[in-house]
């Protein structure tokens, strides 16, 4: 692959509430067994990204932890790799990432350094499933300065004015790019993954730092949607962000629907994790289990319903749990 990867997992905005008050976004369990960046990971290494790199900030202990070991997902290699860069101070810095496109320059010296020609730049909240290979085919086959994946959401989906919003052209060039809208004015929404050359980005990035300009969105595809060629690759499967408690809860609840399951968990390719040393679940006497993902750890005594528990969670005798999500290490006496 001629790209090489950057997963930005900055980690905290304030719709997804005391959710992320211990760990980032990207590191929020999903499916039982999973954490949200596995799935951005697991479309890297299956699009064949052999390097790439991962930048968190807030709240990122629990990130790095789960990232101590490249191994899960194929990057632990003689050429290539898994790359964490939290913020550094260093002689000409000492601040935290002040948006996207900062994160992007305080980091510019990978991209200075890396010889692929491309690369791909992705969310670390985003739960789909994708081949990124063909993204760069169709950004190479049109000559595109960006290429933008994108997709469609119904009105019912999801608030689709907390996502940068887009129309195209009969060419699928956009025309018209708002981030974060008050009215939605169309229902494509971008999900967060972008494709451009490498040598081309680290002339926007090192621009944006002399103007001090630090959003990607607002200030590179907003800004020369109209001077540069941006195309947009709509992506026809599966996608949902879990950046707010409402999205978080109906994603995980989508794994309770058999062709949601079949399709991450049963169809090449596959969504790999860091796995941890847990016994299976035990159950109890008593316990009664009806259409629910229960995570290796998990001890049950009690009633289980149309719910997800996360590993290491302990239910006790005569509970009753409904349509629930117990994230992991939870006792329920």
């Amino acid at each position: 692959m001629k790209s090489i990867g950057i997963i930005l997992a900055g980690g905290n905005n304030n719709r997804i509430g005391r959710l992320s008050d211990k760990r980032a976004i990207a590191a929020l369990p999903v499916a039982g067994s999973y954490r949200a960046i596995d799935f951005t990971l697991s479309n890297m290494s299956n699009s064949r990204v052999s390097k790439v790199a991962v930048l968190p900030q807030f709240n990122a202990r629990s990130l790095n932890e789960h990232l101590s070991s490249s191994k899960w997902w194929d990057f632990g290699r003689k050429q290539g790799g898994l790359y964490v860069f939290t913020p550094t101070v260093t002689k000409n810095n000492n601040s935290w990432y002040q948006g996207t496109a900062d994160a992007l320059y305080q980091n510019i010296d990978f991209l200075k350094k890396s010889h692929e020609p491309y690369v791909i730049i992705a969310t670390g909240d985003g739960v789909y499933k994708m081949d990124y290979g063909k993204v760069l085919e169709a950004h190479i086959a049109k000559n595109a300065d960006i290429t933008v994946v994108y997709t469609t959401l119904k009105d019912t989906d999801d608030d689709l004015t907390r996502f940068g919003v887009l129309k195209l052209d009969e060419n699928e060039r956009i025309v018209e790019f708002e981030e974060k809208p008050l009215v939605a004015s169309s229902n494509n929404v971008s999900i967060g993954v972008y494709v451009i050359r490498r040598r081309h980005l680290i002339e926007i990035l090192e621009r944006c730092a002399r103007e001090d300009r630090h959003d990607f969105v607002q200030d590179v595809l907003v800004r020369y949607r109209n001077v540069r060629k941006i195309y947009g690759y709509k992506l026809d499967t599966y996608w949902r962000n879990i950046a707010t408690v409402d999205s978080y809860y109906k994603t995980n609840m989508d794994f309770l629907k058999k062709d949601v399951r079949d399709y991450f968990f049963k169809q090449y390719p596959d969504v790999y994790t860091k796995i941890d040393d847990l016994p299976p679940a035990k159950y109890n006497p008593g316990a009664v289990v009806r259409n629910s993902l229960v995570s290796s750890g998990c001890i049950l005594n009690g009633t289980v319903e149309n719910s997800i528990l996360f590993k290491k969670a302990y239910v006790g005798n005569n509970c009753i749990i409904k349509n629930s999500i117990i994230l992991n290490d939870v006792y329920i006496g």
